[in-house]
């Protein structure tokens, strides 16, 4: 990958520059005027630029860090990179145009953080969206290459130092806990049987007394890249009881849409236009107190659990994510794409 790939006009939109931090790895982009470096990008600099109020129709300049540290030759791009810890260097001329970016050159670890918080999966659904294949399997371990579902949820909260795992099972939930004794699995799991089904939220009272920290609570079907660390410091910093994790879905609209106005004359039109909306990836930050507003064994979606704790004044916020870091396998029409994202062909 060229370093051009890292580097977009300061005339693209917000959302034209989450589709180019979705290509690259690591997700940094450099913004330039007539080639010459004005600012950086990251998702985290979007994040907060949306946080505050912005669209991501706005121009990408709007988000950017209008502050960006550069170099003038490798041997400076080299030292910044180890001394303050960039995940990357632009390399300027006299004229401040980018002529190369240092990515740096160890090898990576794949240990992402240390959060030690407990992980709580919700794997107790029929997933009749993933029918004829549920009818034999159960959606938690439906495999998406070598591995189930659920194993790849596992892994990337690992990469995390997330060691304590809790999972509500209920449909052919035998099938699922044969298969992690099976597999000789060394993950700390406990495991919960829903005597009913309970909703995507309903199964968290058998949780009551059993958690005393944040934990995260994600349903079996979603896989999230995003960073884990800077969701829980978010989560902290803004003092919620939860923290719903929201992904932007662009749709092309794909006609020409038109705006009508008085008496019938064209007020707008738009050739085939994009519209975004965020969507609940079913991954959230949770603190321990939520649990014990949950009703026993009654059927509740988490969803109207987060109502419940709007309306009794407690703190509720989004954060959102790019979609290309959310991968949802919920539907058949998804397991190519979270396929093909995790092991790249």
């Amino acid at each position: 990958m060229s370093y051009l790939d890292y580097c977009v006009s300061k005339d693209i939109t917000i959302r034209e520059a989450m589709n180019v931090l979705d290509k690259v790895s690591p997700q940094i982009v450099f913004i330039l005027n007539d080639g010459q470096l004005i600012a950086s990008l990251t998702d985290g600099d979007i994040r907060r630029y949306l946080l505050k109020g912005g669209n991501i129709t706005d121009c990408v300049e709007a988000a950017g860090n209008m502050n960006p540290r550069c170099a003038k030759d490798e041997d400076e791009a080299i030292r910044m990179y180890h001394l303050i810890n960039f995940v990357a260097v632009p390399i300027v001329d006299i004229n401040g145009k980018i002529i190369d970016i240092y990515f740096g050159n160890e090898g990576k670890t794949g240990r992402l953080g240390n959060l030690g918080l407990p992980v709580v999966i919700n794997a107790g659904g029929k997933g009749t969206r993933l029918e004829p294949f549920t009818k034999i399997l159960p959606k938690p371990l439906i495999p998406v290459g070598d591995m189930p579902i659920t194993e790849h949820i596992i892994e990337q909260f690992d990469k995390y130092g997330c060691d304590e795992y809790h999972i509500i099972v209920n449909y052919k939930k035998e099938l699922i806990k044969a298969y992690f004794v099976d597999s000789n699995s060394k993950h700390n799991i406990s495991w919960y049987d829903e005597n009913k089904p309970l909703g995507t939220g309903g199964g968290l009272c058998y949780l009551k007394g059993k958690i005393d920290k944040t934990f995260f609570f994600t349903n079996c079907d979603n896989l999230l890249l995003s960073n884990y660390e800077s969701m829980l410091r978010f989560h902290r910093e803004n003092n919620n009881v939860i923290t719903m994790v929201c992904a932007y879905k662009n749709f092309t609209i794909p006609y020409g849409v038109v705006e009508m106005g008085v008496n019938g004359s064209i007020k707008d039109m738009k050739e085939k236009p994009e519209m975004s909306f965020l969507t609940n990836t079913g991954i959230y930050l949770v603190e321990p107190e939520v649990l014990e507003d949950i009703p026993d064994e009654e059927f509740i979606g988490f969803p109207d659990i987060i109502e419940q704790q709007m309306k009794a004044g407690k703190k509720v916020s989004v954060y959102p994510v790019s979609e290309n870091d959310w991968l949802d396998m919920g539907q058949l029409s998804e397991l190519e794409r979270m396929r093909i994202r995790l092991y790249g062909k």
